[in-house]
């Protein structure tokens, strides 16, 4: 059973469960990944399940059933698509701006590419990620992203140790495309973060957290002081480099110049603790890699 509260209730449940724990405790109590607690569930992408939103009331002591709009059939949405579905292909929709759809373009510009082969006439967009620290993250949360925003079958292939989410099909590439994206070599075709999504803060802010979930990395500053923590961005396109590099500016961070045309850091303590609130990582393996190195 899907719980439906109404609209900020989800968020206010969550961060009254949180005020004494971390995301990774409160993620364990649950029995849910982290990201998926902090992404997901506490911005209201998606409905808790009864057994969540039990076990969040019993921590906080409090009963939040008077704010129940709906109770809904685990798979209501599968009904729903079902009795509009006309057939067997499905018609690509072409999603609106919005968070979600910064979120993928973030996540494109880093990890993904748009590509055409002539030979085969084959039209596919991929995702790679690592098996090992990725796998949770590009089945529970990419995959669905693109699938609830475009509305296109989303397929899961596993070559050694990457793991691929894709998609085939011309008209999700055109729409993309559409969209500020570019087919083939990202390097070479000096792919940038789009307008739309610069010009806006909090498409920005999606774009940004899902480039440094992919081509970013966490470390210690010093052996001597282990709380002091280091954000690295690194990319080959120097166009997104640089239009990274303006945009956590433009979000009122202070990131370093450059650095052999090819990364920049985000040093400043009270910088980086902001960027983790507001911000937020949610790939598995930054989250990992910040839990052994300090508790935020």
């Amino acid at each position: 059973m899907r719980i439906k509260l109404e609209n900020g209730k989800q968020n206010e449940l969550i961060s009254l469960a949180k005020r004494n724990l971390t995301w990774k405790e409160l993620a364990e109590k649950l029995n849910v990944s982290e990201y998926y607690l902090r992404t997901d569930l506490f911005y209201e992408k998606r409905l808790l399940n009864s057994e969540i939103f039990t076990k969040l009331s019993k921590i906080i002591e409090s009963d939040f059933s008077k704010f129940i709009k709906l109770k809904l059939e685990d798979n209501w949405g599968q009904k729903s698509g079902g009795k509009k579905s006309s057939g067997r292909l499905k018609k690509v929709l072409k999603p609106e701006k919005s968070e979600e759809l910064a979120e993928l373009i973030g996540i494109i510009l880093g990890d993904g590419s748009l590509y055409y082969n002539s030979i085969k006439g084959v039209y596919a967009v991929k995702i790679a990620g690592g098996t090992e620290l990725e796998k949770d993250y590009l089945i529970n949360h990419v995959k669905p992203l693109i699938s609830s925003l475009f509305n296109v079958n989303v397929s899961i292939q596993i070559k050694g140790t990457v793991m691929y989410v894709s998609v085939y099909s011309k008209e999700f590439i055109n729409i993309l495309e559409e969209l500020g994206l570019k087919r083939g070599n990202k390097v070479l075709n000096n792919v940038g973060i789009p307008l739309w999504v610069f010009n806006d803060k909090n498409f920005l802010k999606a774009c940004i957290r899902r480039l440094i979930d992919t081509d970013g990395s966490i470390f210690r500053m010093s052996k001597r002081d282990s709380n002091l923590i280091r954000i690295n961005f690194k990319n080959c396109s120097k166009k997104l480099l640089k239009e990274t590099r303006e945009g956590f500016i433009k979000l009122g961070f202070n990131p370093s110049k450059i650095i052999m045309n090819t990364h920049f850091f985000l040093s400043r303590q009270k910088e980086i603790k902001r960027y983790y609130e507001e911000v937020t990582f949610n790939n598995p393996k930054h989250l990992n890699r910040l839990s052994k190195i300090i508790a935020l």
